[in-house]
């Protein structure tokens, strides 16, 4: 208590700590609010829900505990229903390919944008612009029905138009002894262009506040070392923007999973409120949750073994 306050002519006064610990509890009450207030409530019925069978009334709804002890939907997500196991993959599929291809492409993006020229905030604007345009209404407006008869079925360009007109799987499997999954890879990475920008605006912004965070004085004794621009990357930008990796990989992961676009959400969403099966669609959703849980954690777990921090 002593670093809050201290005696001032026979007053307690707060201190600067003091005034900055008021000002943080300040910022995180509307979260502890809706924290414990709404979220966590929500997370204990959708507990209960997955371990039960509802059954609405005119007063209200009534839970009776599922089958084999509370683990019919449960197992029937994991070995019954032929959609769930197949979405499933799918979306493990789709973050294995979007999650490198994000960090890569918005680390490269970010060492542009800290570079020195002309019209630099303008292309930093630009880059963010995505952020906004996958939000609120214009995401609705993206994804419209009009929208979609104005450039067509597949949008502006199909996969199989892309395909044709850059031609890229053959280009390459003619051209270089790359191997056959590591061309396929290549090809939907150019082919998705589009999602991975989208899905790129906070972590550029997050590694380039990482880059900006960097003291020139690093670079300026390691010149003077001789150091040349690719040791100077190796040794000094990569390991001070490590813990970004970290951070920005396991937001990635969150974002794919979450997606407006990701399928198993559709489903999960179609089963609680369109089919109102409340509980299947909450023991496909608790299966979803420790399933991104366990991938974050390997995850974080391996990356935290190469992150350089400072002291």
């Amino acid at each position: 208590m002593m670093k809050f306050f201290r005696k001032s002519n026979g007053k307690t006064k707060m201190t600067l700590r003091g005034k900055e610990a008021v000002a943080g509890l300040c910022f995180t009450i509307p979260f502890l609010v809706g924290f414990f207030g709404l979220f966590l409530p929500m997370l204990f019925k959708s507990i209960s829900f997955s371990f039960s069978n509802m059954q609405v009334g005119s007063s209200g709804y009534i839970l009776q505990k599922a089958a084999d002890g509370g683990l019919e939907h449960y197992k029937r997500a994991l070995t019954i229903d032929p959609d769930f196991n197949l979405k499933l993959l799918n979306a493990v599929k789709e973050m294995c390919i979007q999650v490198p291809l994000v960090l890569i492409f918005s680390f490269f993006a970010a060492n542009l944008l800290n570079q020195k020229f002309k019209g630099r905030g303008i292309a930093r604007s630009i880059f963010f612009f995505p952020v906004i345009l996958t939000s609120g209404i214009i995401l609705g407006i993206e994804s419209s029905d009009l929208l979609q008869n104005t450039l067509g079925p597949e949008g502006m360009l199909s996969s199989d138009d892309a395909s044709t007109v850059f031609n890229i799987s053959s280009f390459l499997m003619n051209y270089t002894n790359l191997p056959a999954t590591f061309v396929s890879y290549l090809s939907e990475a150019v082919l998705g262009i589009y999602d991975i920008v989208i899905a790129s605006g906070v972590q550029i912004l997050v590694f380039l506040a990482g880059l900006q965070g960097i003291s020139p004085s690093l670079y300026e004794a390691s010149n003077m070392e001789g150091a040349t621009g690719w040791e100077n990357f190796w040794k000094i930008t990569f390991p001070m923007i490590s813990p970004l990796i970290l951070v920005n990989s396991v937001y990635t992961i969150i974002d794919s999973f979450t997606s407006a676009d990701n399928e198993l959400m559709t489903l999960i969403k179609n089963t609680i409120f369109s089919e109102v099966k409340y509980g299947f669609g909450s023991a496909m959703a608790w299966i979803y949750f420790v399933l991104i849980a366990v991938i974050i954690a390997v995850v974080g777990g391996l990356i935290s073994r190469k992150v350089f921090y400072t002291d």
